[in-house]
């Protein structure tokens, strides 16, 4: 759904305060639960299945677990990147781990990244599959971020044909469209719960 700039801003951050109020309510063990639900099925897939170089993301305390999704992917044999926030020029970089414990530190935003001195970087074309975080998606794919953008600047920039797979819980879908702006990049797929 396209309208003026302003409007899709002011709905964007309404959408965004009630998904992260459920999010922040939502009981530890039944996102733990729900968390091994989405990791199932995102091992299943044949997308990640034939990926070596995965994108993948280390979640907020109250997003779907990302943690056992990168220990067991790591042990797989896949090439594990995280993204690295650059602040001051509000993008996206992404560097490859080896161990989630020994290569991250928590960084800007709460979210653990790579540390400074161990990053080995990656362009985005050179990725096999983009694993997404969002506070919320609808059925057309699209998504809502943090409000920052930096998702949506990385995701230009990542091939068309390089699937991009959204994680959420099932509430985090919306059965109405999100609005849209022109700069939003929605996702290939979505796994929940």
């Amino acid at each position: 759904m396209k309208i003026n700039c302003e409007k899709v801003i002011k709905l964007k951050s309404k959408i965004r305060k009630s998904i992260l109020k459920k999010l922040k309510l939502q009981k530890e063990d039944l996102r733990r639960q729900k968390s091994l639900a989405i990791k199932k099925k995102l091992f299943r897939l044949r997308d990640f299945k034939q990926a070596k170089k995965i994108l993948l993301y280390a979640g907020k305390p109250y997003e779907v677990d990302t943690f056992p999704i990168i220990n067991e992917a790591l042990k797989k044999g896949k090439r594990i990147f995280l993204p690295v926030t650059n602040i001051k020029r509000k993008r996206l970089l992404i560097s490859e781990i080896s161990d989630l414990e020994k290569d991250t530190k928590l960084g800007h935003f709460g979210i653990y990244e790579p540390k400074a001195g161990l990053r080995k970087k990656l362009r985005p074309e050179g990725l096999d599959l983009v694993v997404v975080p969002g506070v919320c998606f609808d059925s057309g794919h699209n998504r809502i971020g943090h409000g920052a953008g930096y998702y949506d600047r990385f995701l230009k920039n990542v091939p068309r044909k390089t699937p991009k797979i959204g994680l959420a819980f099932d509430f985090q879908v919306l059965g109405s469209d999100i609005p849209t702006l022109s700069h939003d990049i929605p996702v290939t797929r979505i796994i929940t719960n």
